[in-house]
Formats: structure tokens, sequence, C-alpha cells
């Protein structure tokens, strides 16, 4: 409201002043100056045009108006949502559901009755990355091995990103109870064990601990990744593709056998010293009772040019080969025990021929040659 212009005490108002105001009531249309002087005049402020009341009554009219628009956008989006679920549940509701567990079942049923294994023809759930596998396996060795021998240990302990290592194995006499201790220890489940005989043989053990299974291999035919120098070459610490032949799921210890060679080459996913990808394949094949291991490399061929590419396309991807990269040795079973490193015998191989029988043998055949040569002088 305009300030009501006063007069100084003791004096007379001043009429001309008030003629000023009254006019500046009648003609609104006056513009006021910065100061809030009206014609030239000091001390007379002009009126506002419209009152404070209607002023504050318009703004609140206008926040309602305001607050009511936001609360029906509101609503509108809430039915749109709901809406929409209501049109997801009914398109992906119970009934698909059902139809997809019957389906599995049926595909597993089916499986069984060809003698399938059902995991291999079902869908994997999908995998969260997590690190949840939790398998340590534990590679050592006694003292006296070679540099050979040596140097196919640290290949392997190459191959398994999830190993722990210890020191060389004094004991020779009951190894088997020191390295359960030292896996128990380490926090290892699995264990791989090199153990030297006489410098010249050499036996790999494989088992989990501390219960058991584990199993004793002769190993031969070793050539170390230094010796072979192949052209292959893989990324340190990526995750392999075990490959198995298919005689390892017709009798029971080559499925023990297949057992233990996927829990200790086997890298958990998301293990922390793994790499996220696969580059690499080991292969386990059984040929005259024995297990030939080899380790490749997965190549894909860059395309040379632009039709190549498209062809590529076309085909689902890239064409890819396998370049060994090594090590690579045979293992030659010799048998398989209840517990871990020891325990009772549940298979002997009975084609094996230990080294020491090999050797004698030779040496009797030279003796039978000298005799021969003896008896026709």
């Amino acid at each position: 409201m305009a300030k009501k212009v006063r007069s100084k005490a003791g004096s007379k108002p001043n009429n001309k002043k008030a003629k000023v105001a009254t006019a500046t009531k009648d003609r609104p249309d006056l513009d006021d100056d910065a100061d809030g002087r009206v014609g030239g005049s000091k001390d007379v402020e002009s009126e506002d045009e419209s009152d404070p009341e209607e002023v504050l009554s318009s703004e609140d009219e206008e926040e309602d108006a305001l607050k009511g628009g936001m609360v029906e956008l509101e609503e509108d989006e809430g039915s749109l949502e709901s809406d929409h679920g209501s049109d997801v549940e009914m398109g992906g509701g119970d009934d698909d559901d059902d139809d997809d567990e019957n389906a599995e079942e049926a595909t597993a049923s089916l499986a069984l009755s060809s003698g399938v294994d059902p995991s291999l023809v079902l869908p994997s759930p999908p995998s969260t990355g997590a690190y949840v596998n939790k398998q340590r396996c534990l590679v050592l060795c006694t003292r006296g091995v070679t540099s050979r021998h040596r140097h196919l240990l640290e290949d392997l302990r190459k191959l398994i990103p999830h190993m722990k290592k210890d020191s060389k194995l004094d004991d020779k006499q009951s190894p088997g109870t020191a390295v359960n201790e030292i896996a128990e220890v380490k926090s290892c489940n699995s264990a791989l064990f090199l153990e030297s005989r006489k410098r010249s043989d050499v036996y790999l053990w494989m088992g989990l601990t501390p219960n058991g299974p584990s199993a004793k291999f002769h190993l031969t035919n070793i050539h170390t990744m230094d010796e072979l120098k192949l052209t292959g070459n893989t990324l340190a610490s990526s995750r392999p593709l075990l490959s198995f032949s298919n005689e390892f799921g017709t009798k029971p210890h080559w499925k023990v056998i297949k057992q233990l060679l996927q829990t200790t080459f086997g890298t958990p996913r998301g293990h922390p010293k793994s790499q996220p990808f696969c580059d690499r394949v080991m292969n386990f094949a059984v040929v005259d009772g024995k297990v030939w291991v080899r380790n490749y490399q997965i190549l894909e061929s860059a395309p040379a040019n632009a039709k190549e590419a498209r062809e590529a396309k076309k085909a689902g991807g890239a064409p890819a080969e396998c370049v060994e990269v090594g090590p690579r040795f045979v293992l030659d079973p010799m048998r398989i025990f209840s517990g871990s490193f020891r325990g009772q015998t549940l298979y002997q191989n009975g084609d094996f021929v230990s080294p020491n029988a090999r050797r004698a043998e030779e040496e009797r055949a030279r003796g039978k040659k000298y005799e021969g040569r003896k008896g026709q002088e």
C-alpha cells in the first residue's frame, strides 16, 4: 500500500503534495522513478495499482494449480507403470515358467534314456562372474629331481594359476602325510606331487585333500616348453578349455582320473590370479592305456581382405586353429587309492611294468646275447 505522507510535527500538511498523491491514484499510467519521485517530487512515493492481498491470493491459486497438475502427472505415470507391469505379467507369467520347466524335464529324460549326461544337454545357469569356486592346488616335489623334472614342474605351475607352491620335501618314506599337512596349512583342496627316484624315474601323484581319492602315475616322454621351442604363445594365467577323449567315460577308473584332472588343471572362474578369458586348450587323450597331455593355443586367423571378412561374418566368426605350446608328457596310471596319497587300492593297472623291472629285463637280454655268442664259439 502507498505510504501516507506525513508532515513534520508542529507544521501544517502540504496540500500540494496531497494533490499530487491523488493525481497518481487517478493516473496509474505514470511511471515511477527509482527513488519514488513522481513529477519531480522527492518526498512522495507512488502507490501500486494492485492490492497486496489480491496478489497473494492469485499467487496461492497458481501454486495450487501447479500442485494439482503435478499430482495428475504422477497419477498418469503410475497408471502407465501399472499397465506396463500387467502386460509383462501377462506375457511372462507362471505359464511360461511352467512350459520352460516341462521342456527341461523332457530334455533331461530324453538324455538319460539315450545314455547322455543331462548336464551336457541342459543350458547352464547364467554366471555372475563372482569368485565362488574357491579351489587351490598344492604343487611341489621331492629333493633329488633333475633339471628336466624341475623345468617341467615350473611349466606346470604356469599352467595352474590357482596353485600354491612349497619347498622340496626331504621325507621319502611317507611323503603323503607331509603333503596332506602342507595342503591343510596352505588351505588347498587338491595336490600335485612330483616324486623322483634314482634321479631317473619320476612319478606324479594327483589327489584331493584330505579325504581323497588320489592316483599315482608314471611320468614318461617329458618335453618342456624351453626344450620344444614351439611357435604357440598364450597369455599368462589364462583359463584353459579342458578337452577329454571319449575313453574317459567308458570305465570307472577313467572317470575318477578325469575328475582328478578337472580339479587340478581347471582354473576356477573369477580367481584373482587368473585372466578373464580363454585362449588355450588342454587336451587329454587315452592311447594304449595311457593319458597323453598336450597344451594348445587357440589362434584365430585375421581376414586378409574385405571378402574374407564378409565370409567370416556369415560363417559366425573367423576360423580358428590350434597351435601347440607345450609342455607335453604322458601319464601311465599305476594305482588309484581311496584316501589322499594313502588308503585302500581301488584300481591297479595290471599292464604296468615298473622301470626297475624293465631295466632288469634289458640287462637279462644283453646277458643272453653274450651267452649266445659264447655258445657259437
